[in-house]
């Protein structure tokens, strides 16, 4: 009997999770003042890449596809619409920015490093809010006001980089894409994430991030983040550590997520292909899903 109402319980849970659901857009862009892009999961995600930053980590200026993209991923629930993402800040524009989106009911769930050494530095800003998704658009869009965060579009992307693409995509798994001068990776987890009651597709920001930037002679500099179960955290640090790969920082993204999660961030200025190497080794043990 108990093992019965336990399942009963457990169905019950389950489908009580809210998921996003398909949405015509449209009228956000306007809202928000620049347009996205329908992502997998009914996610409509929209850039806003720091090209207006020069930062350096040691003798590498970062391109806004490594470590400088600001991000909005919104979703349609039954009753309203969600949206999170994760702000890249100077210092000066911490607060202002923070009292731009509380006075329209968007709130912070983190506010951290994801490098060292740096400079200048940068900040960046998680944000999660509920309601209308023209009203949260346009609280947004008036809190990236407060900053010098360019709104154009991009020019259309590279259709090459000088990286070992192929080579990359194998190791890791996973086809990696041309952005904002640098090769990414998303690799989802293998479980089904939720937060505040809602269903969190890996495009929404619960993907392990690895991007590659080209810094010539087969060397790439490599940032991003692994998401990460308490239980794995040790396990990649230890295999990163092993391959020479910085961890930059340790850190929650998000308040009630389930399952908790860890975002761990890395940096590494070394041979693109031995950088893939150890990054396999690290995925390997976190429970994401991959060709591996």
């Amino acid at each position: 009997m108990k093992i019965a109402v336990l399942s009963m319980l457990t169905i019950a849970c389950a489908t009580s999770v809210a998921m996003p659901q398909q949405r015509d857009w449209s009228d956000v862009a306007p809202a928000l003042g620049k347009s996205g892009s329908l992502q997998p999961g009914n996610v409509y995600k929209v850039s806003f890449p720091r090209s207006d930053l020069a930062v350096r980590v040691d003798d590498v200026q970062l391109k806004p596809g490594l470590a400088l993209g600001s991000w909005a991923a919104f979703l349609q629930l039954r009753e309203h619409a969600m949206v999170m993402g994760d702000l890249v800040l100077t210092e000066d524009e911490v607060n202002d920015v923070i009292s731009a989106l509380q006075a329209g009911g968007i709130e912070q769930t983190a506010l951290h490093n994801h490098l060292l050494r740096e400079l200048p530095r940068v900040m960046y800003l998680h944000f999660n809010g509920h309601g209308d998704a023209v009203a949260l658009a346009r609280t947004l869009r008036g809190a990236l006001e407060k900053t010098k965060t360019p709104f154009a579009a991009a020019g259309a992307p590279a259709t090459t980089i000088d990286l070992p693409t192929t080579e990359l995509d194998t190791l890791l798994g996973a086809p990696g894409k041309i952005a904002g001068g640098a090769y990414q990776f998303a690799i989802p987890r293998a479980e089904r994430i939720t937060a505040d009651g809602v269903e969190i597709p890996p495009a929404a920001g619960v993907a392990t991030a690895i991007n590659f930037q080209p810094v010539g002679n087969g060397r790439a500099a490599i940032s991003g983040d692994f998401v990460l179960l308490a239980s794995e955290v040790n396990g990649v640090i230890r295999e990163l550590r092993g391959g020479g790969i910085d961890v930059t920082a340790l850190h929650s993204h998000m308040l009630d997520e389930e399952p908790r999660l860890f975002f761990m961030h890395f940096w590494a200025n070394d041979d693109a292909l031995k950088l893939a190497r150890t990054l396999r080794r690290a995925l390997d043990h976190a429970h994401v899903s991959t060709g591996h």
